[in-house]
């Protein structure tokens, strides 16, 4: 019978064993490659671990003595410990309504004012409160303690709010008051708030830039603000900046951000202008605004008289500031021409070219105050000194 071609019975050849002096060379040189590799690993080892891998002697290296702190370093120390203390932690919630029934919370920085437990910070940090009528206002305090707060008054256009709260007077310590306005490029400044939610959190830069501008939470633009490195985050709001004597020379309020964390670019609410603006929000729980007492032309009918730059009067309100100091609206000619209105260019040094500016500028006054107007009146540039009135809201 012929076996299978293919299958499971198919013949094979028979195994053939290994030689006897093949199998001791293979042994042989497997042992003399561990041999090899056992002295390489005692040539190359201590290159990697020298000695053994643990030391039952191990201890403590011994301190090397650092001297002493550098005076930059004494001094934003003790800015910190003074100032920390008349720093707050605000933090806000509103309920909401709808499909996501919750609380709206925000959380922001704010100063100790006074001893009569008055405290200030930015408007946007309590504006969902402050416009909702609802929602709660807390500040809690360095040492932990937290206390409710009641809003006294705000002004969104310089964004300023003032609230209160009922604490023993020995608890609250005022911050420092400085100046904003002898402040120079290149002063050192230092910033106290709550960045994200973490406690009085210091950060060192210098004073930037002067008299920038800014939008604020009503849409106007707030006047000569303070730029700044001094690191400002969201939390920073409402929290103050320091000069090298430790005194607030501005409210931290805003930052330019692609990423809407610190770039390096800053503002503050300059002090003289806080000085001025939270007096008046304690007093009458908003802002009497000082103005001039007239009726400017829309810009776009003004540029149909050509007028290129400043503010045209189109009317001045009787018995007014303005009219007390002599300046004039739009008239008609003995011919029937029109006589164009005194053209506001500037109030004292602060250029005029829009509506915006002109209230921006007068925003930093308060009533009473004079202020040199520079107008230009058929054709002639000259100044007129006008005495500031309440402004009618």
């Amino acid at each position: 019978m012929q076996p299978y071609e293919h299958g499971p019975f198919e013949e094979r050849e028979p195994m053939r064993r290994e030689p006897p002096e093949l199998r001791r060379q293979r042994w042989a040189m497997l042992i003399l490659a561990l041999l090899a590799l056992v002295l390489a690993w005692r040539v190359i080892a201590p290159f990697f671990w020298p000695g053994s891998l643990h030391n039952p002697a191990a201890a403590p290296r011994a301190v090397t003595p650092r001297g002493d702190l550098a005076e930059d370093e004494k001094t934003a120390i003790e800015i910190f410990q003074r100032a920390a203390p008349s720093v707050v932690h605000i933090t806000t919630g509103v309920p909401t309504a709808g499909p996501f029934e919750g609380v709206l919370q925000g959380t922001g920085s704010g100063v100790v004012w006074d001893k009569d437990g008055y405290v200030v910070t930015n408007y946007h940090v309590i504006k969902e409160v402050a416009e909702s009528g609802t929602g709660r206002t807390r500040v809690r305090f360095i040492d932990g303690t937290e206390y409710p707060a009641a809003i006294v008054g705000y002004d969104p256009e310089v964004d300023l709010a003032v609230l209160k709260v009922g604490v023993p007077p020995e608890k609250l310590v005022p911050i420092p008051i400085g100046t904003s306005h002898d402040l120079q490029v290149g002063q050192k400044a230092y910033a106290i708030g709550n960045p994200f939610g973490l406690d009085h959190t210091l950060t060192v830069g210098v004073v930037s830039a002067l008299g920038r501008a800014v939008r604020s939470p009503s849409g106007t633009y707030m006047q000569n603000l303070i730029q700044t490195d001094a690191a400002i985050n969201p939390g920073n709001s409402g929290g103050p900046l320091l000069d090298s004597a430790g005194r607030m020379i501005g409210i931290n309020t805003a930052i330019i951000s692609p990423s809407g964390a610190y770039a390096g670019i800053g503002f503050a609410i300059p002090v003289d202008t806080v000085n001025r603006v939270v007096p008046e929000l304690i007093r009458h729980g908003r802002r009497v605004r000082a103005g001039l007492g007239v009726i400017v032309m829309p810009e776009r009918i003004a540029a149909r008289f050509g007028v290129e730059r400043g503010v045209m009067i189109r009317e001045v309100v009787p018995g007014s500031a303005a009219d007390r100091a002599g300046l004039r609206g739009l008239a008609i000619g003995p011919h029937g021409e029109s006589l164009l209105g005194d053209i506001i260019i500037a109030v004292d040094d602060i250029e005029v070219n829009s509506f915006d500016d002109l209230r921006a500028a007068l925003s930093q006054y308060n009533v009473g105050d004079t202020v040199t107007l520079t107008i230009i009146r058929e054709g002639r540039e000259m100044k007129v000194e006008v005495t500031l009135q309440p402004l009618v809201p």
